[in-house]
């Protein structure tokens, strides 16, 4: 089995390879046609066949997919300190041999199609400007300090035009909030956040649903990822129409 970097003549394989299941490698696609400069590609490959693929982004976010044998080769070209990281749930033996978990959690892609959608908006969503920032990022990280603990508002500044937010404000007050990235292919909802004082009166529901009306205007698929043991969070995405699609190892070492 040979290891092989994309940026080395293999555009071509490559994208033979992630067209056969778009969703299950979009961050493969999104990052190597959007943030190519940030962004790292291997194959393992046996002759013309492609085994597995390694993405690297901004040195910290690696994702692993393929089998076993080419997961286990990858993982020599992923020589970093500190990773976020996402893998087949068949190689958590394999991972976290070489990477130690902070945090280790099953994490499932849902998708919904155009035309399967169930919108369930209680309270309407506002367009959430660069100026709200601090605010997004004070309260993602009162939501999830385990994930979101080192997040600042000058980092969301520095990428807040490349997405789409919405918030619910109450009496001035930010209380939820959800973002997602416009591509054409498929949407992602990257960010879903609910002070834990205002859950259970549909504001995430109302988020998320409002998020799915904007993405289906200009993607046939909306995607968003939850880890499989928030059972609030699942129903919420289930009531508005996304299914689960596939189950990958998520990792913080």
């Amino acid at each position: 089995m040979d290891i092989v970097s994309v940026a080395g003549g293999y555009e071509k394989m490559f994208w033979n390879y992630v067209n056969r299941d778009p969703l299950d490698y979009y961050f493969f696609i999104v990052d190597w046609t959007q943030r190519r400069e940030r962004t790292k590609i291997f194959l393992a490959i046996e002759g013309e066949e492609v085994l597995g693929a390694l993405l690297i982004y901004a040195d910290y976010i690696v994702q692993f997919r393929g089998s076993r044998e080419a997961v286990r080769n990858l993982l020599e070209y992923a020589n970093l300190e500190k990773v976020e990281l996402q893998a087949p749930s068949d190689c958590e033996d394999i991972v976290c041999q070489k990477y130690k978990p902070h945090v280790k959690q099953d994490m499932v892609l849902m998708c919904l199609n155009r035309g399967e959608e169930h919108i369930h908006v209680v309270e309407t969503p506002a367009r959430l400007s660069v100026g709200d920032a601090e605010e997004v990022a004070a309260l993602m990280r009162r939501c999830d300090p385990e994930w979101w603990g080192e997040i600042t508002g000058e980092q969301l500044k520095q990428r807040w035009e490349s997405l789409f937010w919405l918030g619910i404000k109450l009496e001035a007050k930010l209380v939820s909030v959800g973002n997602t990235r416009f591509v054409d292919f498929a949407s992602n909802i990257g960010v879903v956040a609910t002070d834990e004082h205002y859950r259970s009166r549909g504001y995430a529901t109302s988020i998320v649903s409002a998020l799915v009306q904007e993405i289906l205007k200009r993607s046939p698929i909306a995607l968003i990822h939850v880890i499989a043991d928030n059972a609030p969070a699942v129903r919420a995405y289930s009531k508005v129409g996304f299914k689960p699609y596939k189950i990958y190892l998520s990792i913080r070492s």
